[in-house]
């Protein structure tokens, strides 16, 4: 919710500008929960889910015991991709025929808290040999082709139009950075597979950071069904190792924190909401209750705060989603008092944003402002706030005014402002404008504005809106899509019919 978000209109004007993504960026409700009843059957009361409190308030009065999360009681855990990355509990070098050199990346400096050591873990390392961990049968198949591909053979014609596209996942022939940064999952899915057959059973470590790369590369196929089954397949291994001591040292110091947070995702999956808020709640309380018994190790402190304010906003995440956004806020609030590194500006813009999605205008300006005196805020994160306040309150040539003169002024390459500067344009009328704006962009850096998907989908929708040639030009945006954006993309944001 910070500003690599996406602006949409969610306008009641006009049928037309009502298909444009939500202005604030967030997805789709999914049902309200039904109210709860008690005897006798007349009476009727509503229970407010209870919200969990940060866990970066120490309450002396809790347990220290480790009570919400259990190797043998954790049967379910996500990641998000969308996902958070989180500080992982051992790092893990894949041993590559060929590691190109680091590409740069805007995290690349990001402080991150080393994981703790301990002189004592290799004496009470038990003896663990799990050779079920590599055995190919634990793996399905990937699928040969994806919906991309279907458009491209649908719409594209004659095929030697068709960009070519790499639907086996061969990996050999590149390395890993490159893979990352061209979103090249299937290959890496596959890469992870062939390692992790081929390993040495007795390398847990390594073993388990490819099992992690395995599932999230198949997460951002959108192949959640495998996903699950394959999730599913490996934690059932893992809970039954024998004995109970052995089970708990793997859990506690080898087994990724990730993939413990993939395994909550897997309820979200199969439609159980509920079960996964549940889940992530279990993984906060372990998070506080970790943070607490390693006082006075200040490198363990800090990895497990970090971890436990990374699930509060997965956690805030879903509650918006499920259009809980009182819950959602009051989740964040008080991360934004606590300093020590957690409050932030941009987690201060993600509260106020959560207002502005509720129609609390008051509060999202309270937040705003305080966001706005923080020393340490970028200009640009400054002018997309004041730029969101301003649509907020129907006036959108001042958004537009901002998100022109002042974003785009300083930072031509800010794709997330091109995107809110045509929701502006299209809400004033000028869609030729914000056509243009997109256009721009997109031929400025395919690579980096087809993996977007609001950016497409209101691309997509200002050509149905404008121009007759309308599928001429959804054709042409697909070819760039095709070639530029990898593996994974919803291909509904293109707005072009399968059937």
């Amino acid at each position: 919710m910070a500003d690599g978000e996406y602006l949409s209109a969610d306008s009641a004007q006009s049928q037309e500008t009502s298909e444009i993504s939500n202005i604030y960026g967030e997805p789709d409700a999914v049902g309200a929960s039904e109210p709860m009843f008690t005897s006798p059957p007349t009476s009727t009361v509503y229970i407010e889910p209870e919200v969990p409190d940060p866990f970066l308030i120490d309450d002396e009065e809790d347990s220290d015991e480790d009570t919400g999360v259990t190797p043998t009681e954790l049967q379910h855990t996500i990641v998000s991709a969308d996902e958070i990355p989180l500080a992982p509990a051992n790092p893990v070098s894949l041993p590559l025929n060929s590691l190109g050199s680091p590409l740069q990346s805007p995290n690349r400096n990001k402080a991150v808290p080393a994981p703790p050591l301990s002189d004592s873990d290799e004496e009470d390392a038990p003896e663990l040999y799990l050779p079920g961990l590599c055995i190919p049968t634990m793996f399905l198949p990937i699928p040969n082709t994806d919906p991309l591909t279907t458009l491209l053979n649908k719409y594209i014609h004659p095929p030697d139009k068709r960009p070519v596209r790499d639907l086996q996942g061969e990996w050999q022939r590149t390395d890993f950075h490159t893979l990352v940064m061209s979103n090249s999952w299937r290959s890496l899915a596959r890469m992870a597979r062939d390692r992790i057959v081929t390993s040495d059973p007795e390398d847990l470590t390594l073993i388990l950071g490819l099992w992690y790369l395995r599932l999230s590369s198949l997460a951002r196929l959108r192949l959640f069904n495998q996903t699950t089954a394959e999730c599913t397949n490996l934690f059932s291994l893992l809970h039954a190792i024998e004995p109970p001591a052995a089970r708990t040292w793997l859990f506690d110091r080898v087994l990724p924190f990730e993939l413990e947070v993939m395994h909550a995702r897997l309820k979200y999956w199969t439609g159980d909401h509920m079960a996964y808020l549940d889940a992530l709640h279990a993984l906060l309380r372990k998070c506080k209750n970790r943070s607490r018994r390693a006082k006075g190790e200040p490198t363990a402190v800090a990895m497990w705060k970090e971890r436990g304010a990374r699930v509060c906003l997965i956690l805030a995440s879903q509650l918006m989603e499920m259009k809980d956004y009182a819950a959602a806020a009051k989740l964040l609030e008080p991360l934004c008092e606590q300093g020590e590194g957690v409050a932030s500006p941009a987690l201060r813009s993600a509260v106020a944003r959560i207002h502005l999605q509720s129609g609390n205008l008051g509060a999202a300006e309270r937040h705003f402002a305080l966001a706005a005196a923080d020393p340490n805020i970028p200009p640009a994160t400054r002018a997309m706030n004041a730029a969101l306040l301003a649509a907020a309150d129907g006036d959108w040539p001042q958004a537009s005014s901002i998100l022109h003169d002042e974003v785009l002024a300083e930072s031509p390459d800010n794709y997330v402002a091109v995107n809110n500067l045509c929701v502006a344009l299209l809400s004033q009328g000028r869609l030729k404008e914000g056509i243009d704006a997109m256009e721009t962009a997109l031929r400025a850096s395919p690579e980096n504005v087809v993996i977007a998907e609001p950016f497409l989908f209101n691309l997509s929708t200002l050509y149905e809106l404008r121009s007759a040639t309308a599928i001429e030009n959804k054709r042409n945006l697909l070819i760039e899509v095709a070639k530029w954006s990898g593996d994974g993309l919803k291909t509904t944001c293109l707005k072009m019919p399968t059937t």
